[in-house]
C-alpha cells in the first residue's frame, strides 16, 4: 500500500494487497476508539520469533559467510517500513570474514496484510478463501515484477523469495523529501527513470484495467461504509455530499476522451518511493532509484505522471495529527511540468530532440493537458482509498483528513482546468 504513511505495520506476513482489493475488506476493522488497540504494532525492537525466522532465511538463501554465521552473532534490526510491508536489516557481524562476493547487508521484506489485521475472527470461510487466493495472486505478480526489474537493474537485486516475503539488496540511500521533487536535476532524473519504466515490456495483462477497475471496486466499498466515531461520521457525510458516483461518471467521460498511451506504470511515484543513492548525491545523473512496485501495472501514461505531480503537494513527515502537511501551491507550475515533460519525452522518443521547435512544443503541450486531466484520477483514487483505510486500518494516521485533502484538490484541479 502507500508506504509513506507508517513506520510499523502488522507482523502477519501473508499477502501483498497493492494490486487487488477484496470485496470483503469492509468487514475487517471495528470502528471504535478502544477495540483492537492491542493490534497496533509499533515495536522498537524486532520480535524474537521474527529474528529466528530471518536468520533461517538468510542461511538458506544467501551464500558465503551467511552459511556459517552463528545465530547469536546475526545482526537484525527494524528499518522504518511501510503500510503493507515490514522491513528489517540483516547483517553479518564485523568479525565475520567474507568468503566471496556475498552481500554483507540485506533487506528482509515481510508482506503485511491489512485485511488480516482483524479483531473479528468470525469471517465467513468463503471470504477467507477469496482473500487468500487473491492475496497469493497479487504476491506472485509483485514478486515476478520485482525479479524482472532487478534483472534489468531498474530496482534492487533479489536474493531470495519465500511465501512470507523476500530478501533484497540493501541499498545505502535515503528517501527523497517532498520539497526535493521540485529540484530541476531531481525532477529531470525522475522523468527519465519513469520513461524507462514505461518503456519496459512485462509479462502481465496489457489491458488498462487497473485504474478504473480499482476505482470502481473502491467506490463500491465506500458506498457501504459505516462509522460510529462522531468525527468520522461527520467527515464521511461531508465527503459523500459530493455525489461521488456522479463525479466518477464525469471523470470517466473526460478521460475516455483524452488520448493517453497504455504503458507499464509505477502508479505510486512519490518521494518515499524514490531513493537518493549514497555517494552519488553530487552527481548530475544516475543518483536515484525507484522502489516499491506494489501498485505497478499496465495503465495510462497520464496517470503515472499526473499522480507524481500531485505528490508535490503532500508532505508526510508531520509528527502530529493528521501526520501530513498539504500545500496546494506546491503543485508544479506549467514551467516545472514542461521541464519534467521535456526530459520524459527526450528519453521515450530518441528523435524528439531532432524535431522542430514547433513540433516539440506541440508534443509537450499535448502531454501537459493529458497529465493534468489524469491528475484528477489520482486525487479520486487516493481519496477513496483513504476513506476505506479510515475504516479498516489500525494505523494512526488522519485518513479522513487525507481523503478530504485529496477531494479538495480534485475540485480545485477541475476548476483550474475549466471543467
Amino acid at each position: 500500500m502507500k508506504t509513506k504513511f507508517i513506520n510499523g505495520v502488522s507482523s502477519s506476513p501473508s499477502m501483498s494487497l497493492g494490486l487487488l482489493v477484496t470485496e470483503n475488506a469492509l468487514e475487517v476493522q471495528p470502528d471504535t476508539e478502544d477495540e483492537c488497540k492491542q493490534d497496533i504494532i509499533r515495536p522498537d525492537e524486532p520480535e524474537l520469533d521474527t529474528k529466528r525466522k530471518a536468520y533461517s532465511w538468510c542461511k538458506e538463501f544467501l551464500h558465503g559467510a551467511w552459511k556459517t554465521v552463528n545465530e547469536e552473532d546475526f545482526q537484525f534490526s527494524i528499518i522504518r517500513g511501510g503500510l503493507s510491508n515490514k522491513l528489517f536489516l540483516c547483517a553479518l557481524p564485523d568479525t565475520q570474514t567474507s568468503v566471496g562476493d556475498e552481500p554483507r547487508n540485506v533487506l528482509l521484506r515481510l508482506y503485511g496484510a491489512i485485511l488480516q489485521m482483524s479483531c473479528n475472527k468470525g469471517e465467513p470461510r468463503q471470504s477467507n478463501k477469496e482473500n487468500v487466493f487473491q492475496g497469493a495472486e497479487a504476491m506472485v505478480l509483485e514478486s515476478v515484477m520485482f525479479a524482472i526489474l532487478a534483472e534489468r537493474e531498474l530496482g534492487p537485486k533479489l536474493y531470495g523469495i519465500f511465501p512470507q516475503g523476500r530478501l533484497e539488496q540493501f541499498v545505502p540511500s535515503r528517501k527523497l523529501n517532498t520539497d526535493e521533487l521540485s529540484l530541476p536535476g531531481i525532477s529531470a532524473e525522475i522523468a527519465e527513470k519513469m520513461a524507462k519504466f514505461h518503456g519496459m515490456r512485462m509479462p502481465f495483462n496489457k489491458e488498462p484495467k487497473w485504474l478504473f477497475g480499482t476505482i470502481d471496486k473502491y467506490l463500491q466499498q465506500v458506498m457501504r461504509l459505516t462509522f460510529t466515531r462522531e468525527s468520522h461520521t461527520r467527515k464521511f457525510a461531508h465527503l459523500m455530499s459530493f455525489n461521488l458516483p456522479q463525479e466518477l461518471k464525469t471523470l470517466r467521460s473526460l478521460l475516455d476522451s483524452t488520448h493517453s498511451p497504455v504503458v507499464f506504470c509505477h502508479n505510486d511515484c512519490q518521494e518515499g518511493n524514490v531513493l537518493l543513492l549514497s555517494g552519488r548525491e553530487g552527481t548530475d545523473k544516475q543518483k536515484l532509484m525507484l522502489i516499491d512496485f506494489e501498485y505497478s501495472s499496465y495503465n495510462y501514461r497520464g496517470f503515472d505522471i499526473g499522480n507524481h505531480f500531485c505528490e508535490w503537494m503532500y508532505d508526510y513527515t508531520n509528527e502530529k495529527f493528521p501526520f501530513f502537511h498539504v500545500n496546494s501551491k506546491n503543485y508544479p507550475s506549467k514551467a516545472q511540468q514542461l521541464h519534467f515533460i521535456t526530459s520524459y519525452l527526450s528519453e521515450t522518443d530518441k528523435g524528439f530532440n531532432n524535431l522542430s521547435d514547433e513540433d516539440q512544443i506541440q508534443l509537450k503541450e499535448e502531454l501537459f493537458v493529458e497529465v493534468n486531466r489524469f491528475a484528477l484520477a489520482s486525487h479520486f483514487f487516493w481519496g477513496l482509498w483513504s476513506m476505506i483505510q479510515a475504516r479498516i486500518s489500525t494505523i494512526e494516521f488522519g485518513y479522513m483528513e487525507y481523503a478530504k485533502a485529496r477531494f479538495d484538490a480534485y475540485f480545485e484541479q477541475k476548476l483550474n482546468l475549466g471543467i
